[in-house]
């Protein structure tokens, strides 16, 4: 995370620790920071949500949100890591949106993400009363506007807000929605093409999921259903066929980015007995219908989709793009000035790569290679140039009779 992210972060914590001692009663302690106390109380909270929403995930689909304890626990822990991914995130974004819808919003980690991005008009949904009400406790701290609607996908007859937004965002939602096995994934696409359909042209559905295998592939198997049904990958995607990370059910495909942890959160993580020493999420931005898919920069690019897979005299990664999902590796030996960059790729980055030549399920770059930095992780890919448009056929001559 960039020093602008951390910085817009670290003026939110104290808001956070106001907002949610005022919805306890007790306003008193010091400012920005917890006390023993409290880290110790909120700690339990923290450790209960992230039992119940990443491991056995009973509490997927449950109104959490509507509990003091867990919202107050998810307020202090997981809103700035939410609010820290999904300003990575926004910044693989074509456009600055300036009118943003956030989906399933709970106290605005996201809207708020938005906001600082530069969005001017932002509306929160969701169907926890209690969350949408610290949401705008947050902005009144902020001196910000927030508007915010009730929203329930699984009501019955559930409408989306009126209006078109240049961005909806749904964050760590959709996963927890019509239940949890395969037959949740069409709904799911059938929700998510509803709300793109509330998106502008030149916009984007931003949905961001959990990291675990079974949100990740869930995620990938959705993204299926759209492009069969027609729709454009922005981001993380440059192969647009069936997602090659689902051929293995061993595989599945997440970014990963370094931050500099918040002391609140990090005491969180302690007292819970879990480690968050990076952000890791993922994450789909779509394109609304009728919008073709972004053409790939020129040359053999590929995105950095895995951590550096190291071994002895050599280094690796997976690599996906155009061609799809294959390993990329180099010699030790073959290291050059025009190549060094290789060996310090971060999950996430995009390159362009010369010299390649087949080897087992990928490429070894050769002795000539060159690596260029295309995108680094958190930054948008700089489309190509836009295909020449088919010369239409020539006119068959009629056959003598």
């Amino acid at each position: 995370m960039s020093n602008a992210y951390s910085k817009d972060l670290e003026r939110w914590l104290p808001r956070l620790i106001a907002v949610w001692r005022a919805s306890r009663g007790k306003g008193d302690g010091p400012e920005g920071r917890l006390t023993p106390q409290e880290v110790k109380e909120v700690g339990a909270g923290v450790k209960q949500l992230s039992l119940g929403l990443t491991r056995d995930r009973q509490l997927a689909g449950a109104r959490y949100m509507d509990d003091p304890r867990l919202l107050g626990a998810y307020l202090l822990f997981y809103w700035p890591v939410s609010y820290a991914q999904a300003r990575q995130v926004l910044g693989e974004l074509p456009n600055r949106p300036r009118h943003v819808l956030d989906l399933g919003s709970g106290p605005g980690p996201v809207a708020f993400a938005a906001m600082d991005g530069g969005a001017s008009e932002v509306t929160a949904a969701d169907r926890s009363k209690p969350a949408l009400a610290l949401a705008l406790k947050l902005a009144t701290e902020a001196g910000e506007a927030l508007a915010t609607r009730e929203w329930d996908p699984l009501k019955k007859n559930a409408t989306l807000p009126d209006g078109q937004y240049d961005l909806v965002t749904m964050g760590h939602v959709v996963n927890e929605l019509y239940g949890a096995n395969d037959d949740a994934l069409k709904p799911r696409a059938a929700l998510l093409e509803a709300v793109l359909a509330k998106v502008k042209k030149g916009g984007s559905l931003l949905v961001m999921e959990p990291a675990l295998r079974e949100t990740s592939r869930n995620l990938l198997k959705v993204r299926d259903l759209l492009v069969e049904r027609g729709y454009g990958i922005r981001a993380p995607c440059m192969y647009r066929g069936p997602c090659p990370a689902l051929v293995k059910e061993t595989d599945w495909c997440h970014a990963e980015r370094a931050w500099p942890m918040p002391r609140v959160v990090e005491e969180l993580a302690r007292t819970a007995g879990f480690h968050k020493e990076s952000l890791k999420m993922s994450y789909l931005v779509v394109a609304p219908k009728g919008e073709a898919w972004p053409e790939p920069p020129p040359g053999r690019v590929f995105r950095i989709v895995s951590e550096s897979l190291e071994g002895k005299g050599r280094q690796r990664y997976i690599g996906c793009g155009p061609e799809g999902r294959v390993g990329l590796a180099m010699q030790e030996r073959h290291r050059a000035e025009k190549n060094e960059r290789f060996f310090h790729l971060q999950r996430g980055d995009v390159i362009d790569v010369t010299d390649l030549e087949t080897k087992g399920d990928g490429f070894a770059l050769g002795e000539n290679a060159e690596v260029r930095m295309v995108a680094q992780a958190g930054r948008g890919v700089p489309p190509g140039p836009p295909k020449a448009p088919e010369a239409p056929a020539a006119p068959v001559p009629p056959t003598k009779p």
